[in-house]
Formats: structure tokens, C-alpha cells, sequence
């Protein structure tokens, strides 16, 4: 019902694509809830007959929005991610493919590529979904106060205890108590680990002051602290949930995108053991051997991490642990540049839709 044509068209079309239309809000709704439904059964593979007839059905729903309505799928790109368990790949890359329909991407494959140089990664997306509702205000205080003057001294040895034990705020912001109760087989508020995530980087791009991130400049600051806190201290699954909260945000070439992806590669290269390099690898591998389309910011990401000497990934013990493992990666990088590969996203939306 939710993905008829006549339906589709009347709750989601607008006469002005840069303004998010009136049906937008209801309509996010109505998926929030068909992922909620869907979620026990994907979290636990657990795709009998009907469930797989709705969770196909649900693929062609997402596709033709990539299609029709990208402008949708990019505002609300991040409750949707929150809502979707972190192993159902194909689900997310559809949603982080969308780019608005009056923008084009360049090639990720280019020679001549210069990321830090385009002038779209000089722009913010537009959100149109609180992405802070999940955030005690307690804890957003002391999070705001560490950003601004790296105070209370105690904010990163007390940050593990505010994201993995479940506290009053379970059940704050997207999915609210129907995700809370699908969320408890994890040890860790997941919900708030996204909303930490993308609320420390846009806090970073702000005090950027429109200066593109670089290596160099993100290395410097509280907002980074946190990061590699995080990516230090969190146990094996903190840390595969706090990597995938910054892959969600390598999507169309945004600040977002060139901010979390500059992080990302920062902390393969800083980081101060193989685990974190290979988990790294894991969650970038595992999206990019999933079905297309693949978004444009996870593309550029693995390329760079890959061709740049300077990140040495050719040499790290996880690749050429065994011949299968580094053929694996040959194999995927050789896929990726190939012709079909390098389709747009909506071109390869369409033909999904039509197999």
C-alpha cells in the first residue's frame, strides 16, 4: 500500500525540491514502522516465505525512491540507518545512494579526482530529522561543555558508561520503545552512539569555519578525542557499532561526507593496533560486497585507503594473512572499477528495480 504509485506521488511530490514537502514527515513514519516490523526477522535471518515477499517487496519500495524521490531518502537518511540492523547492507546502501536529483557525482574511479577541491563537500546537507533527540540532555551538556574547552577532565573515562549502559533515555528519539526492546541483545544504547557520532562531526565541520578538513586539521581538537577514545576503548562489538555510525555518513559528496570519511582514514592511520586497521577494512569490505548501488562516499573512502601509499594497506598482516584473503580484496577493487560498476546509482537503482 505504502509503495503504490498513486500514494507514493501524492504524499511525497512537491512543487519546490528544496524544501521538504508536507507528506515528508508522515511518510517517514510509515517506514520507520515497516523497519520496525521487519527488524527481529533481518536481525535473525530469519526470512521465511512472507517475510521475504515483504522484505522484497520493501527493496523495491526504497528503490523507487532512490529513483523518484532521492531528496527524501538523503533528509532522512539517518533514522531510517537507526532503525535497520547493522547486517543488513543492501537495505542501507540504498538509502545512503540517494543524492539530490539536481546534483551529479563525480567519478570515484577519476585519475583527476581531487576530492578536497569540489565545491559540493564546501556544502551541509539538509537534515530534516533532530538527529540530537536521543541525546540526554544531562550528558549533551557535559558533551558540549568537552567540546568547547575539553572540561570536565573526566568526560572520556565516563564516556563508555553514558553509551553502554541503557539508562531512563532508552527509549528517546527514533523507533523509541518498539526499537528500545529490539535493541536488547546489545550491551550498548545504540541509538545514542549514532546521535553521538554525527553530533560531534557536524560540531567539527562548525568550528571549521568552512575550511575543508584535512588530515592535519581534524587531528587537532576535542571533537577527535572522542573518536579515538572511542575507537580505542570499545570492546570488538562497541567498536564495529561506532565505525558503521561514521559509515552511515559516506554518502553524496557533502561536508558530512568528506568530514567522515577524512576521520575514518585518520584513524587507519593513527590507529594504534592491526584490530582496529582490519575492523576498519571489515566494515568497508563487507558494504562494497553487498548488491550495488554503493554510495559515492564509501567508494572514495576504500579507493583512497587502498591506493594511497601513505596508508600502507598492501602491508598490514590482516591482508596477506592468507592468498584467498588478498585476492578477496583484488578481486572486490577489480569489480568495482569495472564498467557496470561505475553506473549511477540511479542507473543501477533501475535495474535492480527491473530484475
Amino acid at each position: 500500500l505504502i509503495s503504490h504509485r498513486n500514494f507514493l506521488h501524492k504524499i511525497l511530490s512537491t512543487e519546490n525540491k528544496a524544501q521538504p514537502g508536507p507528506g515528508w514527515p508522515l511518510y517517514h513514519q510509515l517506514l520507520i514502522d515497516l523497519f520496525l516490523f521487519l527488524y527481529p526477522f533481518l536481525r535473525n535471518a530469519e526470512l521465511v516465505t512472507k517475510n521475504e515477499t515483504l522484505y522484497k517487496g520493501t527493496l523495491r519500495c526504497l528503490l523507487v525512491l532512490l529513483h523518484d524521490f532521492p531528496e527524501f531518502l538523503c533528509d532522512y537518511h539517518f533514522p531510517f540507518c537507526a532503525v535497520i540492523p547493522p547486517g543488513c547492507l543492501q537495505l542501507r546502501n540504498i538509502i545512503l545512494s540517494a543524492f539530490p536529483s539536481n546534483k551529479s557525482l563525480p567519478d570515484p574511479f577519476s585519475k583527476d579526482l581531487k576530492v578536497d577541491q569540489l565545491e559540493s563537500i564546501k556544502v551541509s546537507p539538509r537534515l530534516s530529522y533532530d538527529y540530537t533527540v536521543a541525546i540526554p540532555p544531562s550528558f549533551k551538556k557535559d558533551l558540549d561543555s568537552y567540546l568547547q574547552s575539553r572540561t570536565p577532565v573526566t568526560f572520556l573515562v565516563e564516556l563508555q558508561k553514558h553509551i553502554r549502559a541503557p539508562s531512563e533515555d532508552i527509549s528517546r528519539g527514533f523507533g523509541g520503545d518498539a526499537l528500545a526492546k529490539l535493541e536488547t541483545g546489545s550491551k550498548y544504547n545504540i541509538r545514542l552512539m549514532n546521535s553521538l557520532v554525527l553530533y560531534v562531526g557536524v560540531q567539527a565541520i562548525s568550528s571549521a569555519q568552512r575550511c575543508p578538513p584535512t588530515q592535519t586539521t581534524i587531528a587537532q581538537g576535542a571533537h577527535m578525542d572522542i573518536f579515538q577514545n572511542l575507537a580505542v576503548d570499545l570492546d570488538n562489538e562497541g567498536r564495529y557499532l561506532f565505525l558503521n555510525a561514521i559509515c552511515n555518513q559516506l554518502r553524496y559528496p557533502n561536508t558530512h561526507t568528506h568530514y567522515f570519511s577524512c576521520t575514518l582514514l585518520h584513524l587507519f592511520a593513527e590507529g594504534n593496533s592491526d584490530k582496529l586497521r582490519e575492523q576498519i577494512t571489515r566494515i568497508l569490505l563487507e558494504r562494497l560486497c553487498a548488491h550495488r548501488p554503493h554510495p559515492w562516499g564509501l567508494l572514495i573512502t576504500f579507493i583512497e585507503l587502498i591506493k594511497n601509499h601513505d596508508y600502507r594497506f598492501w602491508d598490514h598482516e590482516f591482508v596477506r594473512c592468507a592468498p584467498e584473503i588478498e585476492n578477496l580484496f583484488k578481486s572486490v577493487f577489480s569489480n568495482l572499477q569495472s564498467k557496470n560498476a561505475t553506473l549511477n546509482n540511479r542507473e543501477d537503482g533501475d535495474q535492480l528495480l527491473v530484475q
